[in-house]
């Protein structure tokens, strides 16, 4: 999941959705000249969409502040999750999204071939993204260039249920017969790269998903208080430590490639120019930056839109 992937993710308010509908159907499809008006340097208007967790949160105001920067009118919209943002993106209700390169190949992968379809996905960045592009293409999706920015699933325990069962893999998990319940998005239920893979990969007994969210406080809070044994979070989660929680290392490498990269909407967002744009950022962002601006956000309390204006400065990507 990853999704794709990503850090103590916030909840959502309900009835984003339906803002969203209301607020975007009108621009479905549309190019960037006939979109919303003009901004100050003439180019269209641009919605960047976020799945509302941390990370995305974060991503999604990187990406529009320095698209707003090159002289567009780019605002921020958020759904839950892929599910929902995703069929967005190729209505053009949405114009671009950052993603993370298996979970999406396996996200649309299973949208044309059935939810039993093998996997497209590798621990290879360019192979997978390769199998990303046949696939969104189709769609009048565009896949714009990967970075070494990434960030995978990642399963957590407190230190104390680690050190009485001894584990420190995800197969010592499953070898110690131990049942967990598992705090997580509702979305785990189904994807391969989550309870499925537990149980088929590592042999995990999951008794049920706590429908926490991924990485959120409160799984974790479950966690810590013994109400859940396991989380479901990522590699870039900036606060297991003040939890009290480990990673379980992936040791038969459940999860794949999920580098960073921009997905736009082809006919409304696809111009050179705007990927230009956004590549100048995918080069320069790394997963220790994906990290310290978790941090940021969930351990300093800063507003993802601040930390993200502060990141592109002192990166100076940021016109003056």
């Amino acid at each position: 999941m990853n999704s794709t992937s990503r850090t103590a993710r916030t909840a959502l308010v309900a009835g984003t959705v339906l803002a969203l509908a209301a607020g975007l159907s009108a621009c479905g499809g549309q190019s960037l000249e006939e979109k919303g008006g003009k901004s100050e340097g003439g180019k269209g208007a641009i919605v960047v969409g976020s799945a509302g967790f941390t990370e995305s949160q974060v991503l999604a105001e990187l990406y529009s502040k320095i698209i707003s920067n090159a002289g567009y009118k780019a605002s921020v919209q958020t759904l839950k999750n892929r599910e929902l943002y995703e069929p967005a993106l190729e209505k053009g209700e949405i114009d671009v999204v950052p993603e993370y390169a298996s979970t999406l190949a396996d996200f649309l992968n299973a949208k044309k071939n059935g939810a039993k379809a093998e996997s497209v996905a590798s621990n290879d960045p360019d192979e997978t993204v390769a199998a990303l592009k046949k696939l969104a293409t189709p769609r009048g999706l565009k896949v714009l260039p990967h970075g070494p920015a990434a960030d995978q699933n990642a399963f957590a325990v407190t230190k104390e249920f680690a050190a009485k069962h001894k584990l420190k893999t995800l197969s010592d998990l499953g070898r110690s017969g131990e049942k967990v319940k598992l705090a997580a998005g509702e979305e785990c239920e189904t994807r391969p790269y989550c309870l499925p893979g537990l149980k088929k990969t590592y042999g995990i007994d999951v008794t049920g998903i706590d429908p926490k969210g991924v990485g959120t406080v409160q799984a974790k809070q479950a966690v810590k208080d013994g109400t859940d044994q396991l989380v479901l979070t990522t590699t870039t989660d900036a606060t297991l430590g003040d939890f009290g929680l480990v990673l379980l290392k992936d040791d038969k490498h459940l999860q794949n490639a999920e580098n960073v990269l921009p997905v736009v909407n082809a006919k409304s967002a696809g111009d050179s120019a705007l990927a230009s744009v956004l590549g100048k950022l995918t080069k320069v962002l790394t997963t220790k930056d994906l990290i310290e601006l978790n941090r940021q956000v969930d351990a300093d309390r800063r507003k993802p839109a601040d930390v993200a204006e502060a990141y592109l400065k002192e990166k100076d990507l940021l016109k003056k």
